[in-house]
């Protein structure tokens, strides 16, 4: 069993902390900790939990794993902190919003030894555990593009996280990741990167097109926005046939494979609860095997993906 303590009392950790009953009883959540004591004690109070201050979280010997659920644009400091305490830790995504504080972090757990990974969740449901399992036998073929859009509609309000530029605000790294890790999981690294968008009220990125391309030819074409509406679809296109993961692709419990002269073959794949518990398990199962990366999501792989989001929002500032 590992005891879990989650950073920052804000939406997502509401999220997390309803997820444990289907981690349990390998993962536990024990604690809370927040700048706020009034807010880590209401959400303690809500979940049954202690409430601790930063600092006595990372002097506390109750707690084996933290989940950091703070503003990307605070993330390093405090990961940081829990590195140099030897707290295994899970970092909400973005895992910063540079590329600066995503290397500091990187070369600290490293040195350490210290377990570290970016909280892309949806790399663990089994309907990604599927998709994996038809590249590597090869039904698809040589995977050769991915291709999809992930959208959510705001009305601008400059106070908002997702607007604020202090707190790493903007499409592409709030949406924008989600569809990157994609990409680079299943293409790899590209050679060039090709970002075109828009911007809202206050010069923060609202909307982006992001062309990967590849030496060998593969590419990816993948969008985000904050300003339309879309499916939020995900296909991965290969030399035998293609596979579409039907929206939400980042909650994806299904997926349908195409193969040419037959038809299309819906295969489902229903996951537990929202899904997140499957992410606490395995970095559960990390931390008892004494990793100091996940198998899955790897901190190469986190930084590949935060040097092409700071390559993207270099291009629509230009």
């Amino acid at each position: 069993m590992a005891r879990w303590a989650i950073a920052g009392p804000g939406q997502i950790a509401t999220i997390m902390a309803d997820e444990f009953v289907h981690a349990a009883p390998e993962a536990q959540l024990v604690v809370v900790a927040s700048r706020s004591a009034d807010k880590g004690q209401a959400f303690a109070d809500r979940f049954g939990l202690q409430s601790l201050t930063y600092d006595e979280l990372f002097a506390s010997g109750d707690v084996d794993v933290v989940y950091l659920a703070t503003p990307h644009a605070v993330h390093a400091d405090l990961a940081l902190r829990a590195i140099d305490a030897g707290k295994a830790l899970v970092v909400e995504k973005s895992f910063t919003a540079t590329v600066e504080d995503t290397r500091r972090i990187v070369e600290a757990a490293r040195a350490k030894g210290t377990f570290v990974m970016e909280a892309m969740w949806t790399r663990f449901l089994p309907a990604f555990d599927k998709l994996r399992e038809i590249i590597a036998d090869g039904t698809i073929g040589e995977v050769r593009s991915v291709q999809g859009d992930l959208t959510a509609y705001r009305d601008f309000d400059p106070v908002d996280r997702l607007f604020n530029p202090k707190l790493g605000g903007g499409v592409v790294l709030d949406l924008g990741v989600y569809c990157l890790h994609m990409a680079a999981h299943l293409l790899g690294r590209p050679d060039s990167v090709h970002t075109v968008g828009g911007r809202m009220p206050n010069g923060i990125d609202g909307e982006a097109g992001m062309l990967l391309g590849y030496d060998d030819g593969r590419f990816a074409n993948l969008s985000v926005s904050f300003k339309t509406y879309g499916p939020g679809r995900m296909m991965v296109l290969g030399t035998k046939g293609w596979v579409d993961i039907p929206p939400r692709f980042h909650r994806m419990d299904r997926l349908v494979l195409h193969l040419p002269g037959q038809p299309p073959q819906e295969i489902s794949c229903p996951r537990v609860g929202l899904g997140y518990s499957y992410e606490l398990r395995h970095v559960t199962e990390c931390v008892a095997a004494g990793l100091a990366e996940s198998p899955l999501v790897g901190l190469e792989e986190t930084l590949v993906v935060q040097e092409l989001m700071g390559e993207a929002l270099d291009q629509l500032r230009a």
